[in-house]
C-alpha cells in the first residue's frame, strides 16, 4: 500500500509534464510488462499512440526509464476515443442474447440494449439506478450517450433536460415513436478544440473531467429493467484493482470480458471534430469494447459495479469509477 500511495504521489506530480509528450495519450498506475507480460513490479505507465524507435525522439520527448526512483513502462494503446455507435464498428460473437436483438427495441427495456439523444447515433443503456432525491428509477449511461456531448464546443451539441431519448438509438433506426424517456441531468464536459491538451492547460485551467455520464428519466417505470442482459442484478459497488477480472454488457459487442490493467488513469479522449477532454482518475482495462459500447456498466465477477464504460481504443477500454458516476449524478442502485 505504502508504495501505491508513492506511486500516486508522484503520478500526480508528473502527468501533465507526461501527458504533454508528442506522441502520449494517457498515464496511469499498472505493472510493468516485459515481453507483453505482467511482472510484479508497479510501474508509472505511459500509453502512447505509436510505439516509436528512440532515433525518432527528440532527447526531450523521451519518457525516462525512472521517474524519482519509480520504474516507467511505455504502452502503445492507440488513439482513444469516445465509443458512441459507429456504422463501421467491428462486431465480436459472445454467447449469449445476439447482437443483432441488441439494436431492436426493447420493451421493457434491459440494461446492455441501443439507445441515444435523438441528436447522436447510438450508445448502450447501462444500468438502472435511483435518484436520491425523488426516488425514482432513472436510465444511466454516457452525457455523450444521453446529453450529446454537452458542455463540449459548439451550440449543435446542446442538450437540455427534456429532451428525447430513443431507444434503439437513431443509428439502429430509432425515431420518435421509440422514445424511452427524457434527458433529467447530466455532467457537463469541458474540452478544448482544434488541439491536444498541453502542460500548461492542465495546471494553469479548470478542473478536468472525472466523468463522462448523463441519466434519463423514463416515460413509464415499467418501460425498463433492472436486470443487466448477459449479466443480471446489480449486487453493489467495489473499487477497482490491478488485475481484477471485469464483464460488460454493451450494445455493439454484447458480454464480454477483460481485466484492470491501469488504475489513476489521466487520459486525452478524441471526440472527433477536432474536440479532446482530457480526464482524470480513470480505469484502464484491457480490450473489451467497441463504438456503440459507450454508457455500458462494467462489473467485477460478483455482479458489483466497478466503472462506466465511455472510450476505448483496439487495446485498451477506458471507463470511469462508479462511486464518483453515483456521486456527481446523484443516485444510486436498486436496494
Amino acid at each position: 500500500m505504502a508504495r501505491e500511495m508513492e506511486l500516486r504521489r508522484v503520478l500526480k506530480e508528473q502527468q501533465a509534464r507526461l501527458l504533454a509528450l508528442p506522441n502520449v495519450v494517457g498515464v496511469g498506475i499498472g505493472r510493468k510488462k516485459v515481453r507483453n507480460r505482467d511482472q510484479d513490479t508497479l510501474s508509472i505507465v505511459v500509453m502512447v499512440e505509436q510505439k516509436l524507435p528512440l532515433t525518432a525522439l527528440a532527447a526531450e520527448s523521451v519518457v525516462p526509464k525512472e521517474i524519482d526512483g519509480i520504474p516507467t513502462d511505455v504502452v502503445e494503446v492507440g488513439k482513444v476515443h469516445s465509443l458512441a455507435g459507429l456504422a463501421q464498428a467491428q462486431e465480436v460473437e459472445y454467447p449469449d442474447v445476439p447482437l443483432a436483438q441488441r439494436r431492436e427495441k426493447w420493451r421493457p427495456a434491459h440494461p446492455g440494449v441501443s439507445i441515444g439523444h435523438y441528436k447522436i447515433t447510438a450508445g448502450t443503456f447501462g444500468a438502472v439506478v435511483i435518484d436520491r432525491r425523488t426516488k425514482k428509477p432513472l436510465l444511466l449511461s454516457n452525457n455523450h450517450v444521453l446529453a450529446n456531448s454537452s458542455g463540449g464546443c459548439g451550440r449543435h451539441r446542446r442538450a437540455k433536460k427534456g429532451d428525447p431519448i430513443l431507444q434503439p438509438g437513431s443509428l439502429d433506426g430509432g425515431t420518435s415513436e421509440d422514445m424511452i424517456g427524457k434527458l433529467e441531468r447530466f455532467v457537463p464536459l469541458k474540452m478544448l478544440e482544434n488541439k491536444r491538451v498541453e502542460a500548461s492547460m492542465l495546471t494553469d485551467t479548470s478542473a478536468p473531467n472525472y466523468v463522462d455520464a448523463a441519466v434519463a428519466k423514463p416515460l413509464k417505470a415499467d418501460d425498463i429493467k433492472t436486470s443487466i442482459l448477459g449479466i443480471g442484478e446489480v449486487a453493489g459497488i467495489t473499487e477497482p484493482a490491478l488485475g481484477m477480472r471485469v464483464q460488460k454488457s454493451g450494445r455493439t459487442t454484447g458480454h464480454s470480458w477483460g481485466t484492470v490493467e491501469y488504475i489513476e488513469m489521466a487520459v486525452q479522449v478524441d471526440y472527433g471534430e477536432g474536440r479532446v477532454a482530457t480526464f482524470e482518475g480513470q480505469i484502464g482495462c484491457s480490450a473489451m469494447s467497441r463504438g456503440g459500447d459507450s454508457g455500458s456498466m462494467v462489473l467485477d465477477e460478483r455482479r458489483r459495479a466497478v466503472g462506466l464504460l465511455f472510450a476505448g481504443s483496439p487495446l485498451v477500454t477506458i471507463c470511469s469509477p462508479i462511486i464518483m458516476v453515483l456521486d456527481m449524478l446523484k443516485v444510486d442502485f436498486p436496494s
